[in-house]
């Protein structure tokens, strides 16, 4: 475990290596026994134990964990986390020339078009801005076993409670939509795609949507991964999207990744703990600079998260061995806010 407090002109290393280690993070220090307490208080009060990785663009610089749920072998479920994987799969197709974010979903899914629904698309689905009605006390998604295909039929026989692109509300509907059409697109099976395209070009091997009964997968909240495997995903993004000189998503496709889709105000069905961020497409916007995040933070139930700040220079996951909503003890914010701290106070990228 890396138990350091670091300082950017204190560092006695070449002047090459600094460059390489703290590239953006320039004149910054990490509070590392802040971080220590915070992750101690939180795993206290949640009585589960956690991991926390923080990287630079080049290398992870803090790691705090257990014996028993390290960084290597601390697999768990990511909740919502899941989407931001999802929403870079279909970012991928896009690049490709596969699909395009305004794509009609009917244009793949005739099935959407039997039952009036042609004016839906695929952004619509990444931005929770479908109009599709959700079940009632937000319930999770719950596959009663078959193929993603027969799930996303019964979404499109649901009833619209708005017009498409009118009013964001948090649920899974969109997310299965969205990897049904790479499916159509591809002729591929979701997991199988992922893999594919993803998690093997990142060496996320411990990443996965397969579920224990075979029934489909849930593209919204289903992933199981580790935080090693979370913090490459993070890295990747803020590296523009490459890992180690190979390209994983372009430039514009980061882009979108970070265009703001819906202002806080604006916000229907969101967790409370939320409900002060904007949306952007996959994840929430801690910060926002003009119409684009400035950082990037996807949650789970239970204080699960992960981060990327793109103007601060850092990418960090916070890892519970179980997830459990009926148990809140919040570390996002008083992590990012000890890393700030030490960084620039203002996020101008």
């Amino acid at each position: 475990m890396m138990s350091v407090s670091f300082r950017f002109t204190c560092l006695k290393v070449s002047l090459a290596a600094g460059l390489l280690l703290f590239y953006q993070v320039s004149e910054a220090q990490l509070n590392v026994s802040e971080l220590d307490a915070i992750v101690a208080e939180k795993t206290r009060v949640l009585k589960s134990e956690a991991i926390l990785l923080v990287a630079t663009k080049d290398t992870v610089v803090y790691q705090k964990d257990t014996r028993s749920f390290s960084a290597v072998r601390g697999k768990a479920p990511i909740g919502y986390a899941s989407q931001l994987l999802t929403t870079a799969l279909i970012l991928q197709l896009a690049d490709e020339g596969k699909l395009s974010l305004d794509d009609k979903v009917a244009q793949y899914l005739p099935v959407f078009a039997k039952y009036g629904k042609n004016y839906i698309t695929i952004r619509h689905c990444l931005s929770h801005n479908t109009g599709i009605q959700a079940d009632t006390k937000a319930k999770l998604f719950e596959s009663t076993g078959g193929s993603l295909e027969a799930e996303v039929d019964k979404i499109a026989a649901r009833e619209i409670q708005s017009n498409a692109g009118t009013e964001f509300r948090y649920n899974d509907r969109g997310y299965l939509v969205a990897a049904r059409i790479a499916e159509v697109v591809t002729k591929k099976k979701f997991e199988n795609l992922l893999q594919q395209k993803l998690t093997r070009p990142l060496g996320m091997r411990q990443t996965s949507f397969v579920t224990l009964d075979g029934s489909a997968p849930n593209p919204s909240h289903g992933a199981t991964s580790s935080a090693a495997d979370m913090i490459i995903f993070m890295r990747m993004l803020l590296n523009g999207g490459t890992y180690k000189g190979s390209p994983i998503l372009s430039p514009s496709a980061i882009a979108e990744f970070r265009k703001i889709h819906v202002q806080a105000a604006s916000l229907k069905g969101a967790p409370k703990t939320l409900a002060a961020y904007d949306h952007a497409l996959g994840a929430w916007a801690p910060d926002v600079t003009g119409d684009r995040a400035g950082s990037l933070a996807g949650f789970s139930l239970g204080g699960t998260a992960v981060a990327v700040d793109f103007c601060r220079g850092y990418a960090f996951v916070y890892f519970l061995k179980e997830l459990n909503p009926d148990k809140k003890a919040d570390a996002f914010a008083d992590i990012k806010g000890s890393l700030d701290s030490g960084l620039r106070a203002s996020c101008k990228d």
